[in-house]
């Protein structure tokens, strides 16, 4: 009978029916603020909700109820589509004053040919007779089923895993593109990015052991599969939830206008020597981070110092990265971490908790302020704090 609401079904049934809510809030969302993010991160999860909802009536009895269904002819393998979604938009979010080119429709080449080959499949077999008495028909079973789909079971695993590759090299380039010039990252909603890419890595490489072990050893039917769709439900829901809530367009509203020289060995003596620091281009950045305290804001970056420098932004780098041979980050957080032990020396602790007097000390995280100390001192906070009352 259909429907029938039961334990494989009703858990996929709620948490579908909430995904779809934050897919209509995040395309209501572009259509009032053209944010491409949110159109991306809306289409992504209309996806995933889509291959669940094929899933959920399943379990809830459609095809017992409706054995001529011609759902067959709609489930698309949709990593063809999702990977360079995923791609667009970790891109929409990274990159300043993002909009969508003619060339991005080449990212979805092989969706169209899949989608073209299904169509022609279902326009060929609506036009048979008897079409309406069966599930399948004679060039579904004879093409799609026994040719396209077995190919791209090969195809697609391929093409996720290139995406992803080139997804993760984008945010990691990215990442340490934006060290030269913030201070405070965490702000930034980098982890939710990353969040974001590891939920869909786990969720890819479950669905290929799961195809491998279902191909060679044994065969997985509804229920055995039925985890993974609980998981890509439950991850759908999560990324709606944390997507829409998490204001990324600070990043995409980043304008970098020059690019920052990178720490390392100059590639020849001319170079060196056409770009050697003064001792009184130091003194000044010393004096404004010694005297003049800057590293206190936490909002600190690299276009705000150069301004009390009175300096380019492409000369303070130089300085800072050839005189200090640090990164921004680096630069600025050293600072920080050496006023938190000062104010421990001057037993702080006892009258403030440590996340007050790393936040007075201009840290704006706790998340930050952890990996920070662990990085320069190769401690953590609290047991910085234990070796020194020893």
């Amino acid at each position: 009978m259909f429907p029938d609401f039961n334990r494989w079904s009703l858990p996929l049934l709620i948490l579908v029916l909430q995904g779809l809510i934050f897919v209509v809030l995040l395309l209501t969302r572009y259509f009032r603020k053209r944010n491409y993010s949110d159109l991306f991160l809306g289409l992504i999860l209309l996806l995933t909700c889509y291959t669940q909802t094929c899933y959920t009536v399943g379990f809830m009895g459609w095809y017992d109820a409706f054995r001529t269904t011609k759902i067959n002819y709609f489930l698309i393998n949709i990593g063809v589509v999702l990977a360079p979604l995923i791609y667009l938009y970790v891109k929409s979010v990274t990159e300043s004053n993002f909009k969508f080119k003619k060339v991005y429709w080449w990212h979805f080449a092989l969706a169209i040919i899949v989608v073209a080959l299904r169509f022609g499949v279902y326009t060929y077999d609506v036009l048979q007779p008897g079409f309406e008495d069966v599930q399948n028909g004679i060039l579904k079973l004879a093409w799609d089923e026994a040719i396209i789909q077995p190919v791209l079971s090969y195809i697609s695993p391929t093409h996720m895993l290139l995406y992803l590759a080139f997804t993760f090299q984008l945010f990691y380039n990215y990442r340490k593109k934006i060290i030269q010039y913030f201070s405070n990252t965490y702000k930034l909603e980098l982890n939710w990015i990353l969040t974001f890419l590891v939920l869909f890595t786990i969720s890819f490489l479950y669905d290929t052991i799961q195809s491998i072990v279902g191909m060679s050893f044994t065969d997985l039917g509804y229920q055995e599969r039925w985890w993974l769709n609980l998981y890509l439900a439950v991850i759908t829901l999560f990324i709606g939830i944390k997507g829409y809530y998490t204001d990324t367009t600070k990043l995409n509203k980043l304008q970098f206008s020059f690019s920052p020289k990178t720490i390392g060995i100059p590639e020849s003596k001319n170079e060196m020597e056409d770009k050697s620091i003064s001792e009184e281009e130091l003194a000044l950045v010393k004096n404004l981070m010694e005297n003049e305290k800057a590293y206190l804001d936490p909002e600190l970056n690299l276009a705000d110092l150069a301004k009390q420098a009175n300096l380019t932004r492409g000369q303070l780098s130089e300085i800072i990265n050839s005189g200090f041979n640090k990164n921004f980050n680096d630069f600025v957080n050293g600072y920080r971490v050496e006023a938190f032990k000062s104010m421990l020396k001057e037993e702080k602790h006892k009258q403030m908790s440590l996340l007050g007097i790393a936040q007075d000390c201009g840290f704006n995280s706790k998340a930050t302020f952890n990996r920070v100390f662990k990085k320069l001192t190769n401690h953590s906070p609290t047991e910085y704090l234990k070796s020194q009352l020893n």
